[in-house]
């Protein structure tokens, strides 16, 4: 018998033709059935994503090196929408805003494939946001505490601390259960390479991911690598876990994004932005999320950085990025300068989901500290002008004097809950401020490793009651008693 010849399927597909190519834009005429972010074939390795069309011509991001496509060639479009790997082996990599390893370590075998750009969960999905994520650092965690599934945007100027702050939350996460991805857009390689030896050194990349996209890098990278992170994280939300994902920054990817709207020849706005500037970042933002129980139980809690110029608020990707947060932590340039680290303005800072993340030990001690740290503030400003001062304002002055101390905390050093609950807790008390600038330093360092070694139960019962019942702190106050006597007190200090 005659063997019958098999024949291939028959495959058809849109095709089109370069018209015009322009810093990573292609203008392509065809493609008569394309949607947006649809995947487009533009040579052997080459893809591209509809950013856009007419009734004339497609309009089409380079995925890739452009200067291997010329004009007259063909153009397919591909089935689907763009879309990145997502999977567990993700954790501990770097890859880049396509999802493809940087890190020199050979191929990650990803679990699936999800497309970059996507609904955010529907209300009916989501869960209040009732759990604290713990930054470490003590100014956060007191007066503007984090919600897992919140989005908080961390603002400031140029070198104020602001990626600091972010990775030392991430630090902060080591064996609480929360899977990091830090979303590097347009930075330096310098700056990047600093980076990621810290998170190594610390051991972070061991529940870490960093998406790279380098100023170096292709403007459509740059572009995409916020949503690349969004989809990673999203694939772990929904599989029950906890998420935090850092930006860094939102300003450099809005500069990217106005690059492509003028190459786009799409009309600026207020400051040349385009008109749909708002909608790229808040598509992004909305996907934060608390799922409810039915879902999984997961979170996905956003850290967004974003830059000002001179301390200027108003501008426009600070107040778009202000009003789709929920609340901000703002970086002063001028504590910076004076040495006050991390250079949070409390007056300016504010979290929307407020105390009731907090657990009660720390609700306790720390419901005052705003308003007695605001009371200084101002009181401070009033001795420049007055010479006498009544004994209730120097008293209160020396308060405020030993609160701001407090606040103060070095970089790459996050604090645990137990820490920070110990320290404030004396700070109530009445204690730190009646020692001197020496021996309240000493104390602020060495009391929560004293009561480590000497009464670790105490510490055990703070960290899973997490509440200051009448003996624990009778307990405490003894341990105070005698660390004093034992180490404060004594001629060696």
């Amino acid at each position: 018998m005659v063997e019958r010849m098999k024949i291939p399927p028959l495959e058809i597909k849109d095709t089109g033709v370069i018209r015009e190519i322009k810093k990573g834009i292609v203008k392509i005429s065809g493609l008569p059935s394309c949607i947006n972010c649809q995947l487009v074939e533009l040579g052997p390795d080459l893809g591209g994503m509809v950013i856009g069309f007419t009734e004339k011509e497609t309009l089409a991001l380079v995925l890739g090196d452009e200067t291997g496509i010329n004009m007259g060639d063909i153009v397919y479009g591909e089935e689907g929408v763009f879309e990145v790997p997502v999977g567990d082996n993700f954790i501990g990599r770097i890859v880049n805003a396509f999802g493809r390893p940087v890190d020199e370590k050979g191929k990650i075998q990803e679990s699936d494939f999800c497309p970059i750009f996507r609904d955010a969960s529907g209300v009916v999905d989501r869960a209040p946001i009732d759990e604290p994520l713990f930054s470490g650092i003590k100014m956060v965690d007191t007066v503007i505490p984090l919600g897992k599934g919140q989005r908080e945007l961390i603002i400031g100027d140029r070198v104020t601390g602001k990626t600091t702050l972010a990775v030392d939350t991430i630090l902060n996460q080591k064996a609480q259960g929360v899977i990091c991805i830090f979303c590097w857009i347009g930075g330096s390689y310098s700056a990047f390479l600093k980076l990621v030896q810290q998170l190594k050194r610390e051991g972070a990349m061991d529940y870490t991911i960093i998406v790279s996209a380098l100023a170096s890098d292709s403007p459509a990278e740059q572009y995409i690598a916020p949503y690349t992170a969004c989809t990673l994280g999203e694939y772990f939300m929904y599989h029950g876990k906890n998420v935090l994902i850092t930006y860094d920054n939102l300003s450099r990817h809005a500069w990217v994004y106005r690059q492509i709207s003028l190459l786009l020849e799409r009309s600026p706005g207020r400051e040349a932005y385009p008109g749909d500037i708002f909608y790229i970042h808040s598509q992004l933002m909305e996907r934060a999320a608390k799922l409810n129980d039915e879902k999984g139980g997961g979170s996905m809690t956003f850290l967004p950085i974003v830059e000002t110029q001179e301390g200027d608020v108003t501008g426009l990707i600070p107040s778009n990025l202000i009003s789709m947060t929920d609340g901000q932590i703002y970086l002063d340039t001028s504590l910076f300068h004076e040495g006050f680290k991390p250079a949070i303005d409390l007056g300016l800072s504010v979290s929307r989901i407020g105390s009731k993340v907090q657990c009660e030990a720390l609700k306790e001690t720390s419901r005052t500290l705003k308003r007695e740290y605001a009371q200084y503030k101002e009181l401070l400003s009033f001795t420049r002008v007055k010479t006498k001062l009544s004994a209730e304002v120097e008293t209160k002055l020396k308060r405020g004097e030993a609160l701001s101390a407090l606040f103060v905390q070095d970089k790459g050093r996050p604090l645990s809950l137990e820490e920070e609950i110990i320290i404030f807790y004396a700070f109530n008390k009445g204690l730190p401020e009646i020692l001197e600038e020496e021996k309240r330093e000493k104390f602020q360092r060495g009391i929560y490793r004293y009561l480590l070694k000497e009464r670790p139960r105490l510490i055990e019962k703070l960290a899973s009651q997490k509440v200051l019942s009448e003996e624990i702190k009778r307990e405490i106050d003894e341990a105070f008693s005698e660390f004093f006597k034992s180490e404060v007190r004594s001629p060696k200090s």
